[in-house]
């Protein structure tokens, strides 16, 4: 290379690095060689041939790409023959004047708006990855001339940014912007106004962003995009995006698999604070504080970041956001049935120096963790699971055990009346295809995953087809839905004998309809139909022997509970045990008929009802039905704030021995409250709600509390009125509460009644908001 050369590099990663190098002596423009390199090809041009304008004249022959240079600019221009696809000015030379900015205009009105996270608010810059943004420049002097004035770009996220982690980007302008990686444009003609185009690559990091934009700052946040095909959580469905993405509120089911019922629930991710609650939560779990510059970069991917939310949202591991209590009472916080929705709960831990709040149980756990992953912009959903297993020791069997009047004794596996957990909507490429979509993560703490109290994400498709080695947690989720219940009677004399039972888990597996409060049934997303050739071969692939062994066994005595359909607190009813002899002989029984109060986690209250009858006939193919009356007076003082009663009815044959029992769980039914909107709902203007509630006890209720909250309607707050009176029995509970909604569009009003007998009653009214 001859004296006075400059070498120009443009790197195949981005044509827009340019690298000049002196070699030797002083440089005069009119004297030298320039070489250039793109992308491997390499070109030589001489200015010995200038044209008109003084340039030199490409060479048309020498491939796609060709140098020109004037006044220590060049130009590089790319060709398919002689058509020139675009033409790249690049300014060299190192006196080349920045941009004078006096000002920057973030557009948050358009961009949020743009972005779908304008109910976050307008007055800062929030965006999604992968989706192009505009910013505008206002110049102090002169104006943008393309080719002459330079500016770069520099993005960072995280404490410790990094290109290696991928939390920091360099890059400057390109003809167009590309939505594949971090890229800006020019969208104005020059002028002292510059409008500019900027895209983040749609795997990058999300979180807290600043850009550098030539010498200024900008702040902006930057969240998951799952309206970008390129993004791993991208879903190609609006309603279903309006539903697990934009939807400020849903419908929990709770209940039993025989009732479920529905709570309504105020997720509110866009409330005035949250999505910085929620990047609080992520700067607060111990991966970043180990390695800050690690976890920043692991929120590329949802996997992660699922995993992440799972043990934060529980505090047994770390400073997370709940703490469960399933026991006693709840001195030194509140109850969980008292929540109507996640943002008082995030508030809270955000304002107690990330103290956990007490206390929450699974569906509070499952909704807070939907309300984070919907800020984040995850697509999710909450999912409940009735009669689901807790398996302790993964041998994918729950061991039950009775004594002789039916009444169980406790142990570690249980199996709850239902339990909640969220799925979230991602691509899955650490495994084989055809596992993405829907995964289930449990933020409720039950068992160590990886030394942590969390679990999943794990794609349902994976509990479905038996893979029990696909991460995370696979066994645990399977057991859940899919696990063998075996009971054994403890005897007096220390002996224990099987009991026939048939107790199937992994019922009515629930979720809100899209679109819809109604309840939608996904159990087949779950589970291939009991006994299919499909069921069969998931199940070997698990290797559960014991559902592969398992026959219908055809027991001589059949044994079930019937109930009435109108179980309302405060009333008495029956239940009956039936019992059906399907043999050709006479038989001689012992039936015992319990119920105790429960907890929908399976824990045992106090006994409300009970019957022990030594000596049953029943003839051949004869039924015998009896009943056991329930009264409030004997129930009401034991009962649960879930309703709940567990009704156990147990048949021993005598001329076999054989033990046979049978087990429901009923829920006593609130009594509704209704709502009534008072006045014309708009936008910003004050509403009343007028509630109503009859008491269906025979005693009054003291301390009556309406409290109402809803996502654009009530401010972010909980708004209560307290009553001065007494409600006596038959009478009703009435109060006035007042409103101004903020946003237009179809909202829910969560209602929540309170008093000292009748605890946590659950009501809603979808209210449509006119602009």
């Amino acid at each position: 290379m001859k004296k006075g050369c400059w070498v120009i590099q443009l790197s195949p990663l981005s044509l827009y690095d340019i690298n000049i190098r002196r070699q030797l002596g002083s440089l005069k423009h009119h004297e030298e060689e320039k070489v250039a390199t793109l992308g491997g090809s390499r070109h030589t041009h001489h200015p010995s041939e200038p044209d008109k304008g003084g340039r030199n004249k490409p060479d048309l022959t020498a491939g796609r790409h060709c140098l020109l240079h004037r006044a220590g600019r060049l130009f590089i221009s790319c060709f398919t023959g002689v058509m020139a696809q675009c033409f790249l000015d690049f300014t060299v030379n190192p006196g080349s004047p920045a941009l004078d900015i006096e000002r920057l205009d973030l557009e948050c009105q358009f961009n949020n708006t743009d972005h779908r996270t304008d109910l976050n608010g307008v007055d800062r810059l929030i965006v999604r990855r992968g989706q192009p943004f505009t910013i505008s420049l206002y110049l102090r002097s002169g104006s943008f001339q393309p080719g002459v004035s330079s500016l770069s770009f520099v993005a960072e996220t995280g404490p410790q940014p990094s290109e290696q982690y991928g939390t920091r980007a360099s890059f400057g302008l390109s003809p167009d912007v590309d939505t594949s990686r971090w890229s800006a444009a020019v969208t104005s003609p020059p002028g002292d106004m510059v409008a500019l185009q900027i895209c983040s690559a749609p795997n990058a990091p999300i979180g807290r962003y600043t850009l550098t934009v030539g010498q200024s700052k900008i702040e902006f946040i930057l969240l998951f995009n799952p309206w970008c095909p390129a993004d791993d959580v991208f879903l190609d469905d609006e309603k279903s995006l309006e539903e697990y993405v934009l939807s400020q509120d849903g419908i929990i089911f709770r209940g039993s698999h025989q009732f479920p019922q529905p709570t309504p629930w105020n997720f509110g991710q866009f409330e005035s604070g949250i999505l910085d609650i929620c990047l609080r939560i992520l700067d607060s779990n111990p991966k970043y504080l180990r390695n800050p510059g690690k976890d920043c970069s692991g929120r590329r991917n949802p996997i992660y970041v699922s995993r992440v939310l799972s043990a934060m949202v529980n505090c047994n591991d770390d400073k997370g956001v709940l703490l469960g209590k399933w026991s006693g009472g709840y001195d030194g916080g509140v109850s969980p049935f008292l929540w109507r929705g996640s943002v008082e709960i995030l508030r809270n831990w955000d304002s107690q120096a990330c103290q956990p709040v007490r206390f929450g149980q699974c569906w509070v756990f499952a909704a807070v963790a939907c309300s984070v992953s919907r800020a984040l912009g995850m697509p999710c959903r909450v999912v409940t699971n009735f009669l689901s297993a807790h398996d302790t020791n993964s041998n994918l069997t729950i061991e039950r055990y009775i004594d002789e009047n039916g009444e169980l004794v406790q142990s570690r596996d249980m199996i709850w009346n239902f339990h909640c957990w969220i799925e979230n909507w991602m691509t899955r490429p650490d495994l084989k295809a055809d596992f993405n979509g829907w995964q289930v993560s449990d933020p409720t703490p039950q068992e160590k995953s990886e030394g942590v109290y969390c679990c999943g994400p794990i794609p349902v498709k994976a509990i479905k087809e038996g893979e029990l080695t696909f991460k995370y947690d696979a066994p645990f989720v399977f057991a859940e839905v899919n696990a063998d219940v075996v009971t054994f009677m403890k005897k007096k004399d220390g002996s224990t004998s099987k009991v026939t039972t048939a107790t199937v888990v992994g019922q009515k597996i629930s979720t809100k309809k899209v679109g819809s409060d109604a309840r939608e049934d996904i159990t087949h997303l779950y589970k291939y139909p009991e006994g299919s050739d499909e069921e069969r071969e998931a199940f070997t692939k698990a290797n559960h022997q014991n559902k592969l062994l398992q026959q219908l066994q055809n027991a001589g005595l059949h044994l079930a509970i019937k109930v009435t359909s109108d179980m309302k607190k405060g009333c008495d009813f029956d239940v009956f045990a039936v019992v059906t002899n399907n043999t050709q002989s006479e038989k001689m029984c012992r039936l015992v008929f319990g119920s105790c109060a429960e907890s929908y986690n399976g824990t045992l209250g106090e006994n409300c009802g009970f019957k022990d009858l030594l000596n049953v006939g029943l003839s051949p193919g004869a039924e015998r039905r009896i009943p056991l009356r329930l009264n409030y007076s004997k129930y009401g003082s034991h009962l649960t704030e879930d309703n709940l009663i567990r009704l156990a009815a147990l048949v021993v044959d005598y001329s076999t021995k054989e033990a046979i029992l049978a087990v429901r769980h009923i829920v006593l039914e609130n009594p509704e409250i209704k709502v009534r909107i008072l006045g014309e709902p708009k936008e910003n203007r004050k509403l009343a709600a007028e509630i109503t509630l009859q008491n269906p006890l025979p005693e009054p209720l003291e301390n009556c509390c309406f409290s109402i909250e809803g996502a654009n309607l009530t401010g972010g707050h909980v708004l209560s009125e307290r009553l001065s009176s007494t409600v006596g029995p038959g009478e009703d509970a009435k109060v006035k509460i007042y409103f101004t909604p903020s946003h237009s569009g179809l909202r829910k009003l969560v209602v929540d009644f309170d008093s000292n007998k009748l605890c946590h009653v659950k009501g809603y009214r979808n209210v449509i908001i006119g602009k």
